[in-house]
């Protein structure tokens, strides 16, 4: 078993795993309506579940760990790896996590669906989906993907939403092949030559294949072709923004700083990453993917607000986004899926 095949069968078992733990574990006084659960110093223990594996994005939680602005605030954050923003959505609205680090459209989806759950501050308000490949493709703008076989997974945002991007763009859906594949996969597909290109997070993918390719990865951003959305944020289940405002106040102002404190110090807070994940992508992935990251922090509505900070506005076009992409059956107004309570002042 060569290194690739050892790397994909721990990632296999470690998501195989996940669901398990979610259910089997306490999640510190998450959505019950009771006491937080507090450590040996007085803190509230509290439970953060990322959208997937720790990568460069999530940089700024690990500084806020290490810089103790958490617990300035009172709490004792634990942070654990996710299998996707659909299941981080699930265990969050199930109370099997105190806080969930999602993407938007996922969480759109889940309150569709009946689930209670609840954003409490959007902090990428400018989605880094995107057209992925190498820059050898011959690829310079979206007319150039006719023809093209692209990987994806069925069923995802970035799918259902791909259409959207290919009208905006004066192509039909039929002009481009998608390839389904596991998100783990696409990669590979790209890698191997299998597809030309895959849909996927700039701030993810592009600088992993880069780094193991040794070859050039290009970008056709939705962002910068007519189609911007939100993307990950802060959610709780509505119980938990319901019945601990105090706590739910407290992990959005932190969050917010620990942004603030990352977004000054980069190279601090990938090295605050060390040791996160056994798949943690090396410092200088890590370093590339936050500093894509750093790009959709704001809106023009919410330029020089601090991080988290969200314009109404700006939902209800994300939203029409989703509603129109079929992601969401029903357009229900921004504050059946965000409460703006929360908001981070500045």
């Amino acid at each position: 078993m060569n290194g690739r095949q050892l790397e994909m069968k721990k990632r296999f078992l470690a998501a195989a795993l996940l669901p398990a733990l979610l259910v089997t574990t306490t999640a510190c006084g998450s959505s019950s309506g009771g006491k937080q659960e507090k450590n040996a110093q007085g803190l509230d223990k509290v439970t953060l579940t990322l959208n997937w594996y720790p990568y460069g994005e999530h940089a700024p939680f690990y500084l806020g760990k290490k810089k103790d602005i958490f617990a300035k605030h009172g709490i004792d954050l634990t942070i654990q790896a996710g299998q996707g923003s659909q299941k981080t959505v699930q265990a969050t609205a199930a109370g099997q996590t105190d806080f969930g680090w999602a993407d938007t459209p996922a969480l759109l989806s889940a309150v569709g669906q009946g689930m209670d759950v609840k954003s409490v501050g959007v902090f990428l308000q400018t989605t880094p989906s995107s057209v992925q490949f190498f820059s050898d493709r011959n690829i310079a703008a979206p007319a150039d993907l006719k023809g093209r076989t692209i990987a994806s997974t069925a069923g995802d945002a970035l799918s259902k939403t791909f259409p959207a991007f290919l009208k905006a763009n004066g192509l039909a859906a039929g002009d481009v092949t998608l390839q389904n594949t596991d998100p783990a996969g696409k990669m590979a597909a790209v890698m191997s030559g299998k597809t030309d290109a895959l849909l996927g997070f700039a701030t993810d993918q592009g600088p992993t294949m880069q780094e193991k390719a040794g070859k050039q990865v290009s970008y056709l951003k939705f962002a910068e072709h007519g189609l911007n959305f939100y993307s990950n944020g802060l959610i709780a289940s509505t119980d938990t923004v319901k019945n601990k405002q105090d706590l739910v106040k407290r992990m959005v102002t932190a969050s917010s700083e620990a942004w603030t404190a990352a977004e000054a110090d980069p190279a601090g807070a990938v090295e605050a990453m060390a040791g996160a994940s056994q798949q943690l992508p090396s410092a200088k992935v890590l370093t590339d993917q936050f500093n894509a990251t750093l790009q959709l922090l704001h809106t023009d509505a919410t330029k020089g607000m601090a991080p988290g900070v969200n314009d109404e506005a700006d939902w209800q076009k994300t939203i029409t986004v989703f509603a129109d992409a079929g992601v969401i059956s029903k357009a229900e107004p921004p504050a059946s899926y965000w409460d703006a309570s929360f908001a981070p002042k500045g």
